[in-house]
């Protein structure tokens, strides 16, 4: 059995929710109350594949909504009850979703195996990050030729290139992809020169230059909201790639030319018969999903029950083949911007 660690959106999405599924008693309090909820099981499914295997998958609300991110021990607390009740249930691979990945490395949780009487089986967990860096990769590459980009003679631009799934699209691009110009943007400096080191290129750049020089951007790191950028600057044709979480590139970039696509989200090949993603507004809940979840999935399908996805910087070109092989086989395939190629696809 798979499993999928989730969140709402939103404390008032999480309240709406918590009413359809009947937990009145924590729908109509506050935040507080909240706070000291525990996880839920909310929805069992099982999922066929393209190649007939079929699989049985469980969805757990980790009763975590990010306006508890403020709230150091409750985020804490949320991410390991939910493990703990995931390991308890006998999921054989579960993956952290949304904020609870994010949780679990920020605030280093790899410190708190033991949850009261539970040992955390690190095995039995996956941040689903690999398949998320493939589908990103992927979603370049196909997506790219339809807005008038030649990947041999273009410059992409990674934001947020020194995080685990940062370092694996800079990876591909650079060993597979093989764009024109790879642009290396992140915070600090060191990892960015030691990255720089591994590929053996890349140029290292401030957001600020290096957005004008890109054909195509991919963000890792969600942009903050404070952050103001001058569209005109940008080139045209400029494809985004909005690979972070949330998801807030769509309510920033208008104009034309400038191409938005969420970036590391795929389609099932039929219908799921599961409420979950409707958590996540997804556009077609009933196929789509985070790569990071349909890594569980794949893990399952392939009998691999191993923490695929695991620490920093672990992603290898030889993990994302496989993981990518599989999305395909068992029937997979990443987003893409619509037909019409709106200005803006969200």
């Amino acid at each position: 059995m798979f499993g999928l660690i989730g969140h709402s959106t939103s404390f008032q999405d999480a309240k709406r929710k918590a009413l359809g599924l009947g937990y009145d008693h924590i729908a109509e309090g506050d935040l507080d109350v909240w706070c000291s909820a525990p996880p839920q099981l909310v929805e069992h499914v099982k999922v066929v594949s393209a190649i007939g295997k079929t699989i049985e998958g469980a969805y757990i609300d980790s009763c975590f909504v990010p306006e508890m991110l403020s709230r150091f021990k409750t985020a804490r607390r949320k991410v390991l009850n939910a493990m703990e009740l995931a390991q308890k249930k006998g999921i054989n691979i579960t993956a952290l979703g949304g904020f609870t990945s994010i949780i679990f490395e920020n605030f280093n949780l790899l410190q708190n195996k033991q949850v009261r009487n539970t040992t955390l089986d690190w095995k039995k967990f996956t941040t689903g990050n690999t398949h998320t860096a493939w589908v990103i990769c992927r979603q370049l590459e196909q997506n790219a030729p339809l807005v008038g980009l030649n990947l041999e003679k273009a410059k992409v631009a990674v934001v947020g290139a020194t995080g685990d799934i940062g370092s694996a699209v800079c990876r591909w691009l650079s060993n597979r992809t093989r764009v024109a110009e790879l642009i290396l943007v992140a915070r600090q400096q060191q990892p960015l020169k030691d990255l720089q080191s591994e590929l053996g290129g890349g140029e290292i750049l401030s957001l600020g230059d290096a957005l004008p020089k890109s054909d195509a951007v991919i963000w890792v790191a969600s942009m903050p909201k404070t952050l103001d950028i001058d569209i005109s600057l940008l080139k045209n044709p400029c494809l985004m790639i909005d690979g972070g979480y949330p998801k807030n590139l769509g309510e920033k970039f208008s104009g034309s030319g400038v191409h938005v696509l969420k970036g590391g989200i795929v389609e099932f090949f039929k219908d799921i018969g599961w409420n979950m993603m409707e958590l996540a507004e997804m556009e077609n809940p009933k196929r789509e999903m985070f790569a990071c979840f349909a890594e569980a999935m794949l893990l399952e399908f392939e009998d691999c029950h191993t923490n695929f996805s695991w620490g920093r910087n672990n992603i290898s070109l030889e993990k994302m083949d496989f993981i990518g092989e599989s999305s395909i086989r068992h029937g997979f395939s990443a987003v893409g911007l619509k037909s019409n190629l709106q200005t803006v696809a969200v």
